[in-house]
């Protein structure tokens, strides 16, 4: 009897154990924590995914590089432009006296030059008269030199002194028509448009030129206006902000990934990202750049990226930048806002499983983003 109760009683606990779901829950939930830390390893390296990135672009300070009053503002915050638009006009009439004022000293430089030309003209003339002077005063002093060889008493002192003067004195009067000559000379410079008061009137009158074209200020790119807070007969100097342009023309993605998000990651890998401005839908991109340094330090040496890692009860790793580029921009041109939050994630092969759980989860937080 006694063996027969310990039998029931062991059949009785044999099922109890059987019916007990303890032993197969927590072998459920041991095989889900090790696929999702399974998954978890891989995805970091093979698919890593980051909430920690946001929209970059080019920003330009609008500045007037000639100073003057505003005349004309054809721009208001937040508009568009295209590159060549002319944002701020100057007044003009400074710019348009100085023009007229350069042409007129090019007339007066051009007189300047055509008298100069007519000086040396003259002073060659001189010195034609001249060396004409000196060799027939030459020839007669040596016909005086002649007959006194010949007959000493032939010519009177007074003869040969008033002939040997004329020739030292038609020397010295070509000496000074060639010294005259050089003087006119290098004043003239040279001739032409190659002569040096030419080309610097020439030059000043581009100058004015280049002001007048400068007092209209135009965007240098296609984009957006931003902190514009000026009005009509503001002062603008050259070289002072007037207004900020966000660029257009090339607007990226910047993610910081973990360092061993870049295990296996490489340039022109696809990306798929989402905005919080569009819920629901998915882009698609591609790596154009990876960092290579950040700070660490406080001071910033160089301009190196400062990224600041999430603190924790576990050390962060530390995060690099990854920059993507945006392939359909054009259809996100009116979506994308400088600074806007993005999430992304990365396909560094062609695994099945983990590529379509990646994909499944960005479509997912592309959903939730709607409640975000």
């Amino acid at each position: 009897m006694e063996e027969n109760q310990e039998e029931i009683i062991s059949e009785k606990e044999d099922k109890k154990e059987e019916k007990s779901p303890i032993k197969k829950t927590t072998y459920f939930v041991l095989l889900v924590t090790l696929i999702f830390f399974l998954w978890y390893v891989l995805s970091d390296r093979y698919t890593p995914y980051t909430d920690q990135a946001r929209i970059k672009g080019l920003i330009t300070p609008v500045t007037a590089r000639v100073s003057g009053n505003i005349t004309k503002i054809n721009i208001s915050l937040n508009s568009k432009v295209k590159a060549g638009d002319t944002l701020f006009q100057l007044d003009k009439r400074p710019f348009e006296i100085a023009v007229l004022k350069a042409e007129a000293e090019i007339d007066n430089t051009t007189q300047s030059v055509a008298a100069s030309t007519a000086s040396v003209k003259a002073s060659v003339g001189k010195l034609g008269v001249a060396k004409a002077k000196l060799d027939r005063a030459e020839r007669n002093w040596k016909r005086v030199q002649k007959v006194m060889l010949e007959n000493e008493g032939a010519l009177s002192e007074a003869d040969k002194d008033q002939s040997e003067t004329a020739y030292f004195q038609a020397v010295e009067q070509v000496a000074s028509a060639e010294a005259s000559l050089e003087r006119d000379q290098q004043r003239l410079g040279d001739s032409g448009p190659d002569n040096p008061k030419i080309r610097g009137a020439i030059q000043a009158l581009e100058k004015t030129q280049l002001d007048l074209a400068f007092s209209s200020v135009i965007a240098p790119t296609d984009g957006v206006i931003e902190s514009y807070d000026i009005d009509l007969g503001y002062y603008a100097s050259t070289g002072q902000p007037l207004t900020t342009l966000i660029s257009t023309s090339d607007v990226w993605i910047q993610a910081n990934m973990k360092e061993n998000n870049l295990s296996l990651m490489q340039i022109e890998d696809k990306v798929e990202f989402i905005f919080d401005i569009a819920p629901g839908r998915v882009f698609k991109g591609t790596i154009r750049s990876m960092g290579f340094g950040v700070a660490t330090d406080q001071t910033n040496k160089g301009g190196l990226p400062d990224i600041k890692s999430k603190t924790g009860w576990l050390q962060d790793p530390q995060r690099f930048p990854v920059i993507i580029n945006i392939n359909n921009n054009d259809e996100l041109k009116d979506l994308i806002r400088l600074g806007g939050q993005v999430d992304v994630v990365v396909y560094t092969g062609d695994g099945f499983i983990l590529n379509t759980i990646a994909k499944f989860r960005i479509r997912l937080m592309s959903i939730l983003s709607y409640v975000r």
